[in-house]
């Protein structure tokens, strides 16, 4: 390498030579003379020599480079066994495992699958997805439920999570020199998520399962996706708590009363407002509206006492709308404006905690369909969500009382 750099500084220097002889030798006409032009061409054809030197070393090494390169891999590490190392805690991880997982999803089960499949056996009967395909999928629920964007997701093995709770603030008080520290009796609760299990079941075809062009993890993970999303926003928002999480519309674990409206249908600017300052200012600083886009509509034509308009568009695609500074999303799930209905709740959502259960399983059915030629798809997962400080979300409930049907989106 010093040897190719010292010829290409000489050559350079030498390129330099021959241009300053040249123009040293031009006449006041611009003509150089015979003997001039002689000199001038030997020196560039040395600078041209030099460059093919240089070529013929760069080609030199780099052959010597290609005959150095070692015909095996070197072993830079302990042995180790025939299957892939998975990582700790996380067996489903591995290349083998994914592999193993898409071949008996189409139907190719051998020994060698099924003793790749064995480390995520759940105890429903179906197999625990690979990590990848997991993520993917917990993907395609977020982008169509609005509601776990907001809410605080946790990760549970267990079938319950205990989460401990101060019911009220301390307080400290003024008092005299050599005076006793009054005691404050701080009192803790606690609320259970449990595990409610979720499931669904989708067809494809054997042309559409075994055709290599077509991408059937994204396929299956874009219509449970749809599919669970939708359940799950709906159960988040108006869900029981029997056999379900329990919604953010309860009537006694959900949101609380904020303002009630003096009109079955019709919305106000001032009650609006009222129900902004019914949440306490800690809570204000993350809180979102939440409502039907029925009710944005009537949003939308509010002004305030100065004849502005309180909903503001988004000038950012990636940033929602806002109704006075704060943002506002819109669910399906939350109730039209209607006689004795909660029609928005405003609120800081990460109080409602949604609690995942670490496996969510599949199962292939191939019999079911088998007339048909197609197979069954089945997804099952445990999922739990709640409220767990309701003073964090308040909601506004239009004039009247609603008539009693069982749901937990019924009027306080």
């Amino acid at each position: 390498m010093s040897k190719i750099m010292e010829l290409r500084n000489k050559r350079n220097t030498l390129w330099e030579q021959t241009k300053n002889f040249l123009e040293e030798h031009r006449d006041e006409n611009g003509l150089v003379p015979k003997e001039a032009v002689e000199q001038y061409d030997k020196m560039a054809a040395d600078v041209h020599a030099l460059g093919a030197e240089i070529e013929r070393l760069e080609n030199q090494m780099a052959f010597e480079a290609e005959l150095a390169k070692p015909t095996s891999r070197p072993v830079m590490g302990a042995p180790v066994a025939d299957t892939p190392k998975k990582a700790a805690g996380t067996p489903t991880a591995s290349d083998e495992y994914t592999g193993a997982f898409w071949d008996m999803m189409r139907g190719s089960v051998t020994p060698d699958v099924r003793n790749a499949l064995s480390v995520g056996v759940d105890t429903d009967g179906g197999f625990t997805v690979p990590d990848e395909f997991e993520r993917q999928l917990i993907h395609g629920l977020e982008e169509n439920n609005i509601f776990r964007r907001m809410a605080h997701v946790i990760r549970t093995a267990s079938g319950t999570r205990k989460i401990p709770i101060a019911n009220d603030v301390m307080e400290a008080s003024w008092i005299d020199e050599g005076e006793a520290i009054p005691e404050t009796n701080t009192k803790f609760a606690q609320t259970t998520l449990s595990a409610y299990k979720l499931g669904t079941m989708i067809k494809v075809s054997n042309e559409l399962l075994h055709d290599s062009a077509f991408d059937i993890a994204a396929y299956i993970a874009d219509r449970f996706g749809v599919t669970m999303g939708n359940a799950e926003e709906k159960a988040f928002i108006t869900g029981t708590g029997e056999k379900q999480p329990t919604g953010l519309l309860h009537d006694t674990n959900g949101a609380e009363l904020g303002v009630t409206a003096a009109s079955e249908t019709a919305l106000t600017f001032d009650e609006i407002f009222q129900l902004y300052y019914s949440l306490k200012a800690p809570y204000r600083r993350k809180a979102a509206f939440l409502c039907n886009e029925a009710v944005l509509l009537q949003l939308m034509t509010l002004k305030d006492n100065n004849g502005n308009y309180i909903w503001k568009p988004s000038l950012d695609i990636a940033k929602p709308d806002t109704i006075l500074g704060r943002p506002i999303y819109t669910s399906s799930y939350m109730p039209a404006p209607a006689k004795g209905e909660k029609a928005i709740c405003f609120g800081d959502y990460s109080y409602y905690w949604v609690a995942d259960r670490s496996n969510r399983t599949f199962r292939r059915l191939n019999e079911l369909y088998a007339a048909t030629d197609q197979v069954g798809f089945l997804t099952t997962q445990r999922v739990d969500g709640k409220l767990i400080l309701p003073e964090t979300v308040k909601y506004l409930k239009m004039k009247g009382t609603k008539a009693a049907s069982g749901s937990g989106s019924t009027g306080a």
